[in-house]
C-alpha cells in the first residue's frame, strides 16, 4: 500500500499547480483530459475495491497464479478502458477530483485493514487482460496502473499552452 501512496502522492505534485482550466484542456483530439484521467483512476479504484469487498464478503477461495501486469508500465501498448471505467466528457474541479481519489483511497483502505496478506492470496476476480488476480496482485496493479497515467499525465502537461 505504501507504493500505492507514493504514486498517487507524485500524481498529485504532478498537477498541483495547475489551474481548473488546464486540468481541462484538451491536449489532443482523441485523448483524454488530465482531468479525465484523474477521474478515471478514481472509476478505477472504486471499481477495484467494490470488487474486493464482494470477494472479501462471500467471495469462494480461489488463489491465483502470479501475473505479469508490469506490462502495463509499457505505455506502446495500448488497452481501452472497459466502458464503466471511460470518464464523461465534462468540467472537472481539482478539488471535486481531490475529494473523489481521497474518498476512494479511504475506502480501499479501510476495506483492507487489518485482513492478514494470506487472506488477500486466497481471494481473487479476472481482469479483462490478465485473467485471474488474487487480491494481493489487485493492490499492487493499482499503483502500477497509476503509475502508468501519471506518466501519461506528465505528457499531458507538457502539451498544455501557456496559461494566459
Amino acid at each position: 500500500m505504501e507504493n500505492n501512496r507514493q504514486i498517487r502522492s507524485n500524481i498529485w505534485n504532478t498537477v498541483e499547480d495547475l489551474s481548473d482550466m488546464q486540468i481541462n484542456t484538451r491536449v489532443e483530439e482523441g485523448k483524454w483530459t488530465i482531468a479525465q484521467v484523474l477521474e478515471h483512476l478514481y472509476l478505477m479504484e472504486k471499481a477495484i475495491t467494490a470488487s474486493m469487498s464482494r470477494e472479501l464478503n462471500g467471495g469462494e477461495i480461489r488463489p491465483a497464479e502470479e501475473k505479469n501486469f508490469f506490462l502495463t508500465l509499457d505505455r506502446s501498448r495500448s488497452v481501452p478502458a472497459p466502458a464503466p471505467l471511460v470518464p464523461a466528457e465534462g468540467f472537472y474541479t481539482m478539488n471535486e477530483l481531490k475529494d473523489k481519489l481521497g474518498e476512494s483511497r479511504r475506502t480501499l483502505e479501510e476495506l483492507l485493514a487489518g485482513i492478514p496478506d494470506e487472506e488477500l492470496a486466497q481471494r481473487s476476480f479476472l481482469h479483462p487482460v490478465f485473467g485471474l488476480m488474487d487480491l494481493r496482485q489487485w493492490l499492487t496493479f493499482i499503483g502500477v496502473h497509476e503509475q502508468r497515467h501519471w506518466g501519461q499525465i506528465e505528457e499531458l502537461k507538457m502539451g498544455l499552452p501557456p496559461e494566459e
